[in-house]
């Protein structure tokens, strides 16, 4: 019972050395990466520099306890932290304690909502946001983010909450580009995508192992950041205009208690509820794709809890909402992690980093940290899915572009919230139109397939209709309206048959649109059967007077419902022999 809430007491049992070496060796190649990403990502939510590092040491701990995930890598990620600089912003100006304190807040309300739907096993809720509105929302994010960055790169104020506005802003101060900025900014973006791309192919021609010369091409950015702070000292470049980070308080993150101002949690607890929902589904489809490489399970509820945990323990320790990254995840899978301990590992690495590290980072140019913040996020911008949904489902297609639009045009959470609203019309549409089909038996055999698809049998006195949907109130209506327009069509009909294979539910409203179906057939004297009703939806059946009520029958198969129905004496003309001979009978 302690390890479905505590899973470190199911791994831990089989905890030895030759984990804890592949533990530790990941640790330090994730600190390794984690350092740069956490200051940049800081920057990017409109937080001091050092708040990345704070949120990159407590959380990794608690979710080592509560987290199911052998392989995620809990921390701070692009699209929370342009959430958060977009919640925060509403309230507070960057660069104030209020500011600060919102983010905070963020954290907080987003850790507790997690835990707490974890606690009601509410895990479905990663099913809720299709796949492509999370798409859509992503690459909206992923555009966003590289464009708010590029005033970094440029050395120039710009700002905007949405890409109009960024666009427009970005054009107004051009003219004020500084060339020393500049010629930090290009080189910096220029070489980490070399290195995302080609660092792996040179270091394996200078003679590196493969997995070797991968890793190290991962640590890119900490080369970027390193030849970055030389060339700032040895240029003086502080003294030439360019922005550096400046002095990063030294020391462990401090105990912060999130604010208890009632007015402020009113403000935070809808975008901590966004920030929530888009946190846990990133997180989970990060885990679950590790977790299938190595045949490894998660639970998504027990996820909540862990997640939740790593979110309250960032808010004591001033930090802001963070959840599991993708591009650390996979860091620290194929650096050979073994379990969750090399998250806690990853946590003292960053704890030292801010003991002893932090003097050094004072002369680290700004446009450093925006170049490894535009190079992450280009990567999740998906230009192919359009096309391929635009080819596969229109509809899908009109949810992924309205996100992307709404998105960039009104920003991040009217774009989350109109992504989940159009994914649930959508689904709310097709559920009301389900699918369904005349069919007709296959020659010299028992199957029955779509009329329009294939050449079968049917006769004219027999209406065979395949229902590839539970009936709910959602379709009920829809359904009655079907069957009747295909009866009206046929003057010579005698007998309907619902094909039911498909068919998982009936609830109250298509009980009542059968029982309304039923009595009109019966009133033109037509006879209404069902075939192939699977158990459990037989079972309600008989809790009620529909059976008693029906006019025709209830058959095992659709092929002995058809048999039977062909010899109705309602068929003049068609002797038995015309059945034989087509093997229909």
């Amino acid at each position: 019972m302690l390890s479905r809430y505590f899973p470190i007491l199911e791994w831990g049992r089989s905890y030895n050395r030759s984990v804890l070496t592949n533990d530790l060796m990941a640790a330090v190649i994730v600190t390794i990466m984690l350092i740069p990403q956490s200051l940049a990502y800081a920057l990017l939510a409109g937080l001091p520099p050092v708040v990345g590092l704070y949120a990159s040491i407590l959380p990794l701990v608690l979710y080592a306890f509560f987290g199911t995930s052998r392989t995620l890598a809990v921390g701070p990620v692009a699209v929370i932290s342009l959430m958060t600089a977009s919640a925060a912003g509403a309230v507070a100006a960057q660069g104030t304690a209020e500011y600060l304190e919102a983010a905070v807040t963020l954290a907080m309300l987003s850790g507790v909502m997690l835990a707490v739907l974890g606690l009601l096993r509410a895990g479905f809720l990663a099913n809720l946001l299709s796949h492509p509105v999370i798409s859509g929302f992503i690459t909206a994010s992923g555009i966003l983010i590289a464009t708010s960055q590029l005033k970094h790169i440029l050395g120039i104020k710009a700002g905007g909450d949405n890409w109009p506005d960024m666009l427009g802003s970005l054009a107004a101060g051009i003219a004020q580009t500084d060339p020393w900025t500049l010629a930090i900014g290009i080189p910096a973006t220029l070489f980490l995508f070399w290195v995302r791309k080609g660092g792996k192919p040179a270091l394996q021609h200078l003679g590196l192992p493969p997995r070797a010369a991968d890793m190290t091409a991962k640590a890119g950015p900490v080369a970027a950041v390193a030849l970055t702070i030389l060339a700032a000292v040895l240029l003086d470049l502080g003294d030439k205009g360019v922005n550096l980070v400046g002095a990063i308080p030294q020391g462990l993150p401090p105990f912060a208690l999130p604010s208890a101002d009632l007015s402020l949690i009113e403000k935070m607890w809808v975008p901590a509820l966004l920030i929530s929902i888009i946190g846990f589904v990133e997180s989970v489809s990060v885990a679950q794709t590790l977790a299938a490489k190595r045949r490894q399970r998660i639970s998504p509820d027990q996820e909540l809890i862990g997640l939740g945990a790593a979110n309250i323990a960032s808010a004591f320790s001033g930090g802001y909402p963070v959840t599991g990254g993708f591009a650390r995840s996979a860091v620290n899978f194929d650096a050979g992690a073994e379990t969750p301990a090399a998250g806690a590992f990853t946590a003292v690495g960053i704890a030292l980093a801010t003991l002893f590290l932090t003097p050094l980072l004072f002369s680290l140019p700004i446009a450093t940290l925006a170049a490894t913040i535009i190079v992450a996020v280009l990567s999740l911008v998906d230009l192919k899915t359009p096309g391929q949904l635009w080819r596969y489902s229109k509809a899908d297609f009109a949810a992924h572009v309205a996100t992307i639009g709404i998105t960039l045009v009104a920003g991040v959470e009217l774009g989350v919230i109109a992504g989940v609203a159009v994914g649930l019309l959508l689904y709310l549409w097709r559920a009301s139109r389900p699918h369904a089909a005349i069919v007709g038996r296959v020659p010299e055999t028992e199957h029955f397939r779509n009329v329009e698809r294939h050449e079968v049998f049917t006769v004219p006195h027999v209406l065979s209709i395949r229902i590839d949907e539970a009936l709910t109130y959602l379709n009920a209506r829809w359904l009655e309206e079907y069957v009747l327009e295909r009866v009206a069509e046929k003057p010579e009909l005698r007998h309907v048959i619902l094909m039911c294979n498909a068919v998982n539910e009936i609830d109250a409203s298509g009980l009542e649109s059968l029982e309304a179906i039923n009595h009109r057939l019966e009133d033109g004297g037509i006879g209404l059967h069902l075939s192939e009703v699977k158990g459990p939806v037989m079972d309600r059946l008989k809790r009620t007077d529909f059976l008693e009520e029906l006019n025709g029958k209830v058959y095992l198969s659709q092929n002995r419902a058809f048999d039977e129905l062909v010899r109705d004496d309602g068929a003049p003309g068609l002797p038995q022999d015309h059945f034989l001979a087509r093997g229909m009978i």
